[in-house]
């Protein structure tokens, strides 16, 4: 795909603008270069991979797995420095190095992890070598302060403590020399200061030649001076030499450093591009969260489809001033190709076709938008604008000249694959020459295909609109009452400019605006007339529609409100149900207990009494043994299991044996008994007052009522309702 989007084109769109505000999200220099750099992406994998990186960066700010830290120092200079051959860096500019090789090792790694998470991220990753060898062989031999360590060298690790020999000889003698100067009285009060990093003794002048050493200066007024001890002064040479020769050492050692790692310059280079793209990346993820932008559907299908869509530069400006911004919803596709739009000036024409230009601009150059979901858009070859007043006077050029020369460009690019926008069409000369033209222009737009927008005052254009089958009049719907522009695009008719209306709420004198009036032909009043009431019965049927939308979504509300009630009775119920049939199971204990002890007092029977309560006992755990199987956990009780399941085995083939022609005989009358049961219960025709209960149920209750095949059961405490084939008949109702 040849990206052939000119310049004029980001111009007329304001795109450095949103550049602008993209660029102060990055946090580094190089990466606010890059983001001022972005144009749209020509190639679509690339632009694919963009877009991608982008929407998964932003949802990552809503995961636990939040991208790591990705901060960096330019380094670009140290790139250029180390690719020359015997040079060396200073330590710091090493370290700088260091920290980005172990930034983009990091993001290796973490995309690796989370590769189904990140899965572009993981490919673009997985393209960077891994290696930890530069790091490795800087830390080895800077400390992270910037110092170069002790064990950097054996040489370097020798200087360094002679050099400590020698501070230590020099402190001694000064203090020596500083002792005696004291007990002396020959010095100032302050007794020593430090010059050109050395201490000296601060010593009364009328003593100076009574002090051997260095005279290093004097105070303002004389009466000091300052003077180096001779017994500090040899070895001050000698710590200077050190120092020389510490300096010589550390040079050695960053050049054979700068020897190590010049190899895998190609790879540093690499891991600093890529720190710059993922900064790009990140501040288009933060401007994508600050205007609540998102990655719309990209189709094959040639469609345009924008809901709810803002121009961000505009919903920035008046974000910032607590202003509302209407969102505008337009389609293009094959059946509605062109849109012409009109209505008043100062409506919203304009800045609607610079929101449709600049998002599809956006998009192509891998930037989220503002839109709402379920938005889609085609990747066009071509965007083509004129948009204002493009006088030139570098080329005497008057607006229509300009604008003529602007159309004859677009006739030579415009194919199926272009995206057009043209604001006031066929303005700045003769209106019905320049609007004949315009026509013309119009008609080849079409016929080439093209996708597009324009926006216009001229009755002709709106009427060509109506008459070619993919062409789509719109307008920007306009409140008669007030004369104040709604900012609402309206689809499917043409719109009224409103010209007197305007002019009279601009104070111009009815008289004068009647004068006009009586100078345009009739037919032009006329037909501006019919546009106009045309549009405020749409007005007003729109609005009729938009509150009946809204009494069907709190209808719908209610009725999922209502439904989410009715689940939590039946919840309820539930509850209710299974704790009454706990009740009853605990209330037939007690009565059999009760038995059992009644039997007891009347008899004083304790043999009899141990004797019932524990075969009741044994049948209770015979009843609860079928219900809850023991799990048998030991080996040995699993092989006594076996022996005894082998047995029961052997006992109950043999009484198969013996009933098994019995058993045959029982099957058929107890099929005809239950055909007879059946048949008697599906004609049996339940009253009221007759006891039931629900199959699988042990709760027995009594019908309260009957409504056709659903039925209310009364259970004393509370009431529930099911069907008829769900009841098992217990007694029927006593007459």
């Amino acid at each position: 795909m040849k990206n052939n989007i000119s310049e004029k084109t980001l111009q007329d769109l304001e795109f450095s603008t949103v550049l602008n505000h993209i660029s102060e999200h990055c946090i580094s220099g190089l990466g606010k270069e890059r983001v001022h750099e972005i144009l749209p992406i020509s190639n679509k994998k690339l632009l694919f991979s963009e877009l991608h990186l982008v929407d998964e960066y932003l949802k990552s700010f809503q995961s636990e797995n939040r991208i790591p830290n990705h901060g960096f120092d330019n380094i670009t200079e140290s790139i250029h420095r180390l690719n020359i051959e015997n040079s060396f860096l200073e330590a710091e500019a090493y370290l700088k190095i260091a920290s980005i090789s172990l930034t983009v090792n990091e993001h290796i790694k973490f995309f690796k992890k989370f590769k189904i998470q990140f899965p572009t991220f993981f490919e673009l990753t997985q393209k960077i070598e891994f290696t930890t060898f530069v790091d490795d062989e800087i830390k080895k031999i800077i400390e992270i302060s910037g110092i170069v360590k002790n064990n950097a060298s054996a040489s370097l690790k020798q200087i360094r403590k002679d050099i400590n020999n020698v501070r230590g000889k020099i402190g001694a003698s000064f203090s020596s020399a500083l002792s005696k100067a004291i007990a002396a009285g020959y010095l100032d009060d302050i007794k020593e200061t430090v010059i050109d990093n050395q201490r000296v003794l601060a010593v009364l002048a009328m003593h100076r030649k009574k002090v051997a050493g260095s005279l290093m200066g004097a105070s303002k007024s004389g009466n000091i001076v300052y003077i180096a001890p001779q017994a500090t002064l040899a070895y001050a040479r000698e710590y200077q030499n050190l120092l020389y020769e510490e300096k010589q050492e550390i040079v050695k050692i960053l050049r054979d450093l700068a020897n190590t790692i010049r190899p895998l310059i190609g790879l540093i280079k690499e891991y600093l591009e890529y720190v710059t793209h993922i900064d790009a990346v990140a501040a288009k993820a933060k401007y994508a969260k600050e205007i609540n932008g998102l990655l719309p559907e990209i189709t094959r299908e040639k469609k345009v489809l924008f809901i709810d869509a803002y121009h961000p530069i505009l919903w920035k400006k008046n974000t910032a001033k607590n202003l509302k911004v209407i969102p505008q919803s337009i389609e293009l596709n094959e059946q509605q190709q062109i849109i012409v739009i009109s209505g008043p000036n100062a409506g919203g024409k304009s800045i609607t076709l610079k929101t449709i230009g600049l998002l599809q601009l956006m998009v192509q150059s891998g930037i989220l938008i503002p839109v709402a979901e379920k938005s889609k858009t085609y990747i066009f070859d071509t965007i083509l604008t004129d948009i204002g007043d493009n006088q030139s006077i570098e080329n005497q050029l008057s607006t229509y000249s300009y604008r003529l020369k602007n159309m004859r460009y677009f006739l030579r690019k415009c194919n199926e694959k272009t995206l057009f926008l043209i604001d006031e069409f066929g303005t700045g000369s003769d209106p019905e020459l320049g609007g004949a033209l315009a026509e013309i222009f119009l008609e080849e737009f079409y016929h080439k295909k093209a996708f597009g927008i324009i926006t216009t005052h001229y009755s002709n254009l709106k009427v060509l609109a109506a008459e070619l089958e993919n062409v789509t009049n719109a307008n920007m719907q306009f409140d008669e009452r007030s004369l104040e522009p709604l900012y609402k695009l309206f689809v499917g008719q043409a719109g009224s400019s409103f010209t007197f209306e305007v002019a009279q709420k601009n104070g111009i004198p009815y008289s004068l605006i009647n004068q006009a009036k009586k100078r345009v032909e009739n037919e032009k009043i006329r037909l501006d007339k019919t546009i106009s009431k045309l549009q405020k019965e749409r007005t007003r049927l729109q609005k009729n529609s938009d509150n009946l939308e809204k009494q069907k979504t709190k209808g719908k509300e209610h009725l999922e409100s209502l439904q989410e009630k009715e689940d939590k009775i039946q919840a309820k119920l539930a509850g209710f149900q299974e704790l009454y049939d706990q009740n009853q199971k605990m209330l037939s204990l007690g009565r059999k207990t009760n038995e059992l002890l009644n039997k007891y007092f009347q008899t004083n029977n304790k043999k009899e009494l141990n004797t019932n309560f524990n075969k009741w006992v044994a049948d209770e755990k015979v009843k609860h043994a079928k219900k809850n199987p023991v799990k048998l956990k030991t080996k040995s009780q699993k092989q006594k299991a076996k022996v005894v399941e082998k047995k029961m085995q052997e006992v109950i083939q043999k009484v198969e044996k013996e009933v098994l022609e019995k058993v045959v005989e029982v099957r058929k009358e107890k099929k005809i008994e239950a055909a007879k049961i059946a048949k008697e219960k599906a004609d049996y025709n339940y009253k009221i007052n007759d006891r039931v209960r629900i199959t699988g149920s042990n709760s027995i209750g009594t019908i309260d009522k009957i409504d056709k095949k659903s039925v209310t059961i009364n259970y004393g405490v509370f009431t529930t309702k099911t069907s008829v084939e769900k009841l098992e008949l217990v007694e029927k109702a006593k007459k």
